[in-house]
């Protein structure tokens, strides 16, 4: 038979081991709920980006200027590949 100092750690153990499992379930729900978002994000923007050619063009633009920003800010040792880069993106862009 359980004496009653036993029991006690019994529910106190049963206790701890249910927050602890409340917890790395809201943890993993939240997780689910993060990629459900981003995933809704993403097909969002597939279907715009299907929809609107004009999209797409606009966002590799963006791409391009935010590179040549970047080569500003960090410097002649990186513009070299962002030079690199940018060209090959304005020969994609002028066969589009």
């Amino acid at each position: 038979m359980v004496d009653r100092a036993s029991a006690g750690e019994l529910h106190e153990d049963f206790g701890r081991e249910s927050l602890q499992l409340s917890k790395a379930l809201e943890k993993m729900t939240e997780q689910m709920e993060n990629i459900s978002v981003h995933l809704t994000w993403m097909a969002y923007d597939m279907v715009a980006l299907r929809t609107n050619p004009q999209l797409a063009k606009s966002l590799r633009r963006l791409e391009d200027e935010y590179l040549q920003c970047k080569a500003v800010i960090y410097g002649s040792t990186d513009k070299k590949n962002v030079d690199v880069h940018c060209a090959a993106v304005d020969h994609g862009a002028a066969r589009d």
